[in-house]
């Protein structure tokens, strides 16, 4: 087999305890909740104001606009406050129902890699990215962050420092929805006809939250009597819809102080793996896209994100009878004018398949199987095939023998993918000494590479728990594929 140059860059993204956001910290028992308001109440003037400017003293460094973030909190249990109080005991009530949560405390890792929308004073030869990384906290919830660095022409890698702040979006509060794609996904779910379509029908074919509602309250009042086959009905309808949603950031923060932080109830429990790739359609125009797994701590769902700025993003549900199990990856463009899309449906195989539209997919294709011992329990890929003059190069991973997961790689056909042009024999990447350790041991995973030049940016996870980035000679890895 042909050698392989890949080199290992210093450059290290850890988990810092540092990086927090203020959550809603509110007992499940309203009179718990009424409690805490008596006692909030029952502190004179001088006393609340003491407590909330000691208050501010220990936790206002740590936040943006602090303020606002407990006043929204406030605002959620304002219903058990008995009368006008002050904008002290606002936010001083805001603070008892209010904690911190440590992002990416646990583990940063599982990354993807794609060059940033704004190449803006880039010196000729070298390439701003993007990189987005599953952070994971307390109780094992994971979200998505990001970093920026530049790749100078001589190949060396350096990543902008680190804000010390980080922020949730702006969840917009009246989203928009395409009629065909919810209604597709209503059926896949079992509601077809009666309720579902007595709320649907009357929608045009891009309505909003909003109307939904208004149709929802509608069907509701008018159906008598409202057995439970109602009830179900209406309830999994807002259930899609609230996982259907988009969000915006502020032009004002570096793209380090973003994080995407589990919003629909399907990912109550984690944002997984979201593997980003920079996809340009047929007419040029250009879109970043992510496929992810939401977790809810019982079920897995794929899904879908959309964003042409990394400032404003669509978080969508996909359909389709694949749209199940791990690791959809999207190619970077159509095939043949259909999207395409590599898929793991039975845990153990890599598929293909083909569609008329990113957001459907169906009838997938088994492409590469286990073949050797050190992928012989499960393969599966690295993220998006990236495109070369040899063909669809595919970064892979396989696990072997005490679940020892290393990095591989295949090439596909360019016109034809379902056809296999070559795979390594050997791992390409294998944990190292340093890199066995951690919440999962002896592991190296990547959602994510790019080409610059004639290397492969590989950033990669080690053990579930920090983030490296490797390069790898493109020739070199070619030479081995076709070998």
């Amino acid at each position: 087999m042909t050698n392989i140059r890949l080199r290992r860059h210093g450059a290290k993204f850890q988990p810092e305890s540092a990086r927090v956001i203020i959550r809603p910290f509110i007992p499940g028992s309203a009179r718990r909740v009424a409690d805490i308001v008596k006692r909030a109440l029952a502190l004179s003037d001088d006393e609340a104001a003491a407590q909330l400017q000691s208050l501010l003293g220990e936790f206002a460094s740590r936040h943006f606009d602090i303020e606002s973030l407990l006043l929204a909190h406030f605002a959620k249990v304002r219903a058990h406050v008995p009368a006008t109080v002050s904008r002290v005991r606002q936010l001083l009530i805001g603070a008892l129902f209010s904690g911190e949560y440590a992002l990416e405390s646990a583990a940063l890792f599982n990354p993807s890699i794609v060059p940033h929308p704004d190449q803006s004073g880039v010196p000729d030869g070298a390439l701003r990215f993007i990189m987005s990384l599953r952070a994971t906290g307390e109780g094992h919830i994971s979200s998505i962050e990001f970093r920026t660095g530049l790749i100078a022409g001589d190949g060396s890698i350096s990543v902008e420092p680190v804000s010390r702040f980080v922020t949730v979006p702006e969840v917009v509060p009246n989203p928009t929805y395409h009629k065909k794609r919810f209604i597709i996904k209503l059926q896949e779910m079992g509601f077809e006809g009666g309720h579902a379509a007595a709320v649907m029908d009357p929608l045009a074919e891009s309505f909003t939250l909003q109307q939904l509602d208004e149709s929802v309250r509608r069907v509701r009042r008018e159906t008598k009597p409202a057995g439970r086959d109602l009830r179900r009905t209406l309830e999994c309808i807002r259930w899609l819809a609230d996982s259907n949603y988009e969000l915006n950031f502020s032009s004002k923060l570096a793209m380090s102080e973003r994080i995407i932080f589990p919003v629909s109830p399907n990912e109550s429990n984690g944002i997984e793996d979201a593997r980003f790739v920079r996809f340009t359609d047929d007419d040029g125009s250009v879109m970043y896209c992510a496929t992810y797994t939401a977790y809810n701590g019982r079920v897995i769902l794929p899904q879908f994100i959309e964003t042409q700025d990394f400032l404003h993003f669509r978080v969508l549900t996909l359909n389709g009878n694949a749209v199940q199990n791990k690791g959809m990856a999207l190619f970077p463009r159509r095939i043949g004018g259909r999207y395409a899309m590599l898929s793991r449906q039975d845990d153990e195989n890599i598929f293909i398949m083909f569609s008329d539209s990113p957001h459907y997919w169906s009838d997938p294709e088994i492409i590469l199987r286990p073949a050797e011992t050190w992928e012989s329990v499960k393969i599966g890929n690295c993220g998006s095939p990236i495109e070369t003059e040899a063909g669809w190069l595919v970064i892979t991973h396989g696990v072997g023998p005490m679940r020892k997961y290393c990095i591989g790689a295949a090439l596909l056909d360019l016109d034809d993918p379902t056809k296999v042009i070559g795979r390594l024999r050997r791992p390409l990447l294998s944990p190292a000494d340093n890199e066995r350790e951690g919440y999962v041991p002896n592991v190296v995973y990547s959602c994510g590479s790019m080409l610059h030049g004639r290397d492969i940016i590989l950033p990669f996870a080690m053990s579930d728990t920090a983030t490296a980035i490797a390069t790898v000679s493109l020739d070199d890895l070619l030479a081995a594929l076709k070998a």
